[in-house]
């Protein structure tokens, strides 16, 4: 029989969830509750560990969090899966419509669950719709590896991640908070998207990465440094840094704060947030007949008191 307002999908993405070895209950707008069963014998929450259950997305395996979406027979799903299964139930195929699961979202208002990150070492518990903001900023999160000359996977924490980019990567490591660099590139007018190798600078007992690279920017060939901090948003406001590059009496100059790795090397180059050197003026900063860049930039890193 066809559910009221609801027709049948034929096809669908299939749960792959374990489900283990509950009873049904129904609560209000029909929704099915897994209940365990306590040694007494009768159904009931042993504890949050079966509505822990209930509330992650059968599809994705995620928590769910508002909106949390039911078909007409009360199988929920996360509002990301219910595009991905195209509007399709995965688990009767009728079709979802905008059913919100309402008595599910306020269950979970009464949750308190522990950081994702508890096994790294965060032993905070928090209100379940608190829970993933503070994921995005908890000190035990994971860093992605700062390398920008490839699409590395590695993760971990910062003295993990500096032994992988000195072991793996093999960048240039240099001690102190003033630098001298000097960029090099043959034909630089038939380059126009280049990365040179990554120096990271140890300094104030943290780590800086000073990224150089060429781009695009709208139609006018440019090159970009930034450095980036290895350590979060809040820790990276504690320092700032110059970079200044020039020759033939001019020179450029730039300030700023560094950006956590938290932040990709894209997004800290498609903002700007660096020292900017149109082509044309780099080639005439290299001197010599512009068929070769000779650049040099100098910086200082410091901590704010």
């Amino acid at each position: 029989m066809m559910a009221p307002g609801g027709g049948v999908c034929q096809e669908v993405l299939e749960s792959h969830s374990n489900v283990a070895d509950y009873g049904i209950a129904l609560i209000a707008n029909d929704l099915p509750v897994k209940s365990a069963i306590s040694p007494g014998g009768k159904p009931g929450m042993s504890s949050t560990n079966g509505v822990y259950e209930l509330l992650e997305c059968p599809v994705c395996t995620n928590l769910m969090y508002p909106p949390i979406h039911q078909c007409p027979k009360g199988h929920t799903l996360c509002s990301n899966c219910k595009i991905r299964v195209h509007n399709c139930c995965p688990t009767c195929r009728y079709e979802l419509g905008d059913i919100r699961c309402l008595a599910l979202e306020k269950v979970a208002e009464s949750l308190e669950l522990p950081c994702v990150y508890q096994n790294l070492g965060c032993q905070d518990i928090f209100p379940y719709y608190s829970k993933l903001k503070h994921e995005q900023n908890c000190q035990f999160r994971p860093y992605n590896c700062p390398y920008a000359g490839s699409e590395c996977s590695v993760t971990g924490d910062i003295p993990t991640l500096v032994a992988h980019l000195k072991d793996e990567h093999k960048v240039d490591m240099h001690d102190g908070s003033t630098f001298n660099h000097r960029y090099v590139k043959s034909n630089p007018q038939e380059v126009e998207n280049a990365t040179w190798m990554l120096t990271v600078f140890n300094c104030f007992g943290r780590q800086f990465c000073l990224h150089f690279e060429a781009f695009q920017l709208g139609m006018a060939p440019v090159y970009m440094a930034f450095l980036r901090f290895m350590g979060g948003d809040d820790e990276a406001q504690k320092f700032s840094y110059t970079l200044e590059v020039g020759a033939n009496g001019r020179k450029l100059m730039w300030q700023g704060v560094p950006r956590s790795i938290r932040d990709s090397h894209r997004k800290v180059r498609d903002s700007q947030d660096g020292l900017i050197i149109q082509r044309n003026l780099a080639l005439f900063f290299s001197g010599g007949d512009r068929q070769e860049l000779k650049l040099r930039i100098t910086g200082r890193i410091w901590k704010d008191q």
